[in-house]
C-alpha cells in the first residue's frame, strides 16, 4: 500500500513530532508533582539526557514512544510502516542500540533507571502505571 502523503509533506509531518514535553511525559510530570515529588527536566550533562531526573530518589526517568524506542510489548512498537520498511527497521534498531548503551552509562554512574512506555499510559493501565512509579521511587530513595 502506497503512503497517504507526498514524500515531501511525510518528511514535513514526521518533522513535526517534538521529542520533548510530549504529552505522555507531561502526563507523568503533571502527576508526580500533584504527589509532591519534584525533578529536574532533560539534564544534558547525563547520558541520554533523561527526561526527568530525580537527584533525591538517585533515579531518571524515560517516557518513551512505543514506535520510536521500538517496544517489543505493543503493537505500536512493533507495528511496521508500509514504505521504506528497510530504512525504518534500521532506524528503530539504531534508537534501541542507543538506548540500551545510554542506560549502561547511567547504570554505571549509579543511577536507578526508570522507563515509562507510552501504552502504559493509556486510560485502562495508567493507574497501576503512576502507582508503580511512586513505590519504585521510595523503594529508590532508601
Amino acid at each position: 500500500m502506497a503512503d497517504i502523503f507526498s514524500e515531501e509533506k511525510r518528511s514535513y509531518v514526521m518533522s513535526q513530532i517534538k521529542s520533548k514535553d510530549t504529552k505522555p511525559e507531561m502526563m507523568v510530570r503533571k502527576f508526580l508533582h500533584a504527589n509532591g515529588f519534584r525533578y529536574g527536566l532533560h539534564n544534558k550533562k547525563l547520558p541520554g539526557k533523561p527526561d526527568l531526573v530525580m537527584r533525591k530518589y538517585a533515579s531518571v526517568i524515560f517516557v518513551n514512544g512505543c514506535f520510536w524506542h521500538g517496544h517489543k510489548h505493543c503493537k505500536t512498537g512493533t507495528r511496521s510502516p508500509k514504505t521504506r520498511q528497510e530504512w525504518w527497521k534500521e532506524k528503530i534498531s539504531k534508537n534501541r542500540k542507543r538506548d540500551l548503551k545510554k542506560i549502561t552509562e547511567l547504570l554505571d554512574l549509579g543511577w536507578n533507571i526508570i522507563t515509562i512506555w507510552e501504552c502504559e499510559l493509556k486510560p485502562k493501565k495508567r493507574d497501576k502505571t503512576l502507582s508503580n512509579l511512586i513505590k519504585t521511587l521510595k523503594k529508590n530513595q532508601q
